[in-house]
C-alpha cells in the first residue's frame, strides 16, 4: 500500500509544479513537473524502487526534459515568424502594397485609401483615383510612386 501512495505523491508533485508554471510562466517548472509525472509512471510500473532510486530517476528525467526543451523546442519557439519583425510597425507592413488615391497628391502630399481608413502619402503629384505603390515609410506617412 505504501508504494501506491508513492506514485500518487509524484503525480501530486507534478501537478503542483505545473500549477506553479501556470502562475509564473517561464517554461522551466513545466518540464520539471513533466519529469515528476514520468517518475510517478516509473514508480507505478516498478513499485519496488527505493526512495534513492526514485530521486535519481526524477533527477535524470528532470535534466532530460529540460534539455529537450532547451535544445529541441526552444529554438522552434524562439524562431521569428516572417511577419513578426514588422508586427508593431504598421506602415512598414504596407511597403510593396498598392492603393488608390482618395485625395490627390498636391505639392507632394495626399491621402490613399488603405482598408477602411485614409493614410497620408507623399510622392509625385497625382490625381484622385491614381494607383500608387508604397516604396517606403516616413513616420506615419507612406512614401509612394505612381503605378502604370
Amino acid at each position: 500500500m505504501e508504494q501506491i501512495a508513492l506514485h500518487y505523491l509524484w503525480w501530486i508533485v507534478a501537478l503542483v509544479l505545473i500549477a506553479i508554471e501556470v502562475v509564473m510562466p517561464g517554461y522551466f517548472m513545466l518540464w520539471i513537473g513533466i519529469a515528476a509525472g514520468l517518475t510517478g509512471v516509473v514508480v507505478l510500473v516498478l513499485p519496488g524502487m527505493s526512495m534513492l532510486a526514485q530521486a535519481l530517476v526524477f533527477a535524470v528525467l528532470a535534466f532530460l526534459s529540460c534539455a529537450v526543451y532547451w535544445y529541441a523546442l526552444r529554438p522552434r519557439l524562439m524562431r521569428d515568424e516572417p511577419g513578426d519583425a514588422l508586427l508593431n510597425r504598421r506602415g512598414e507592413q504596407k511597403v510593396g502594397q498598392r492603393y488608390v488615391l482618395a485625395e490627390a497628391i498636391v505639392h507632394g502630399r495626399g491621402k490613399a485609401q488603405v482598408g477602411d481608413g485614409l493614410w497620408l502619402v507623399s510622392g509625385p503629384d497625382l490625381p484622385v483615383g491614381s494607383m500608387v505603390e508604397v516604396v517606403g515609410v516616413n513616420g506615419t506617412t507612406l512614401l509612394v510612386r505612381a503605378v502604370e
